[in-house]
């Protein structure tokens, strides 16, 4: 799949040729909602906790006579089915929530989003993009020149103190290298915007 290369000022300076395996695959969208999920999940930490009926505190006095009330026998006001009672299946800090996905399918669908971004128009390629000074401002005017308003993912095959520092206030704009993008990002973003070296990197992480 041949993807147009843009300059400085947003212009057209050429074509490259990039893998069909990669950015021009069909678009699977039960796979891709896979991975996301699963990122998602992996991310989270078991922090909550909940009281079983043996930790609240709780009176072990027969809250009142077994028989001749009319009421539910009762032992103690700590079970799962009284109010302030304990849980009967209580989270607890070591839960967890992290779901597998196979290699090869998360290859799939980083290739089937990266195919998307492809065919909408909203991946672009440029030979290089370097700052030569820690400047939000020059970063800033480096997108506008080009014509990125939209918040942009910026995928550089090295990310250098100058580029990460100057999109570093930017907060519609991420700086990242290849091996640390993910599904997340990649959809998040109206644009993305990668270097020819960080194209091959693709290529040869999900063909």
């Amino acid at each position: 799949m041949d993807l147009r290369i843009i300059n400085d000022k947003g212009q057209d300076a050429g074509v490259v040729n990039a893998a069909d395996s990669v950015f021009a695959r069909a678009y699977n969208e039960a796979l891709v909602h896979q991975i996301v999920t699963a990122y998602l999940a992996n991310a989270r930490t078991g922090n909550r906790a909940q009281l079983t009926r043996a930790e609240v505190r709780h009176s072990t006095k027969k809250p009142y006579r077994q028989k001749g009330t009319g009421r539910a026998r009762a032992g103690m006001t700590s079970s799962p089915l009284w109010r302030g009672g304990g849980r009967a299946f209580p989270n607890k800090p070591d839960e967890d929530f992290s779901q597998k996905v196979n290699r090869r399918m998360y290859r799939a669908g980083m290739a089937s989003i990266l195919s998307r971004l492809a065919q909408d128009g909203r991946l672009s390629v440029v030979e290089s993009l370097d700052v030569d000074v820690p400047r939000t401002r020059v970063l800033a005017g480096k997108l506008k020149d080009m014509g990125i308003n939209e918040r942009v993912l910026i995928i550089s095959p090295v990310v250098d103190d100058n580029l990460w520092l100057s999109a570093r206030n930017l907060h519609t704009v991420l700086v990242l290298e290849p091996r640390q993008v993910d599904p997340v990002s990649l959809i998040r973003y109206d644009r993305v915007l990668m270097t020819r070296e960080a194209l091959k990197s693709f290529e040869e992480m999900y063909a």
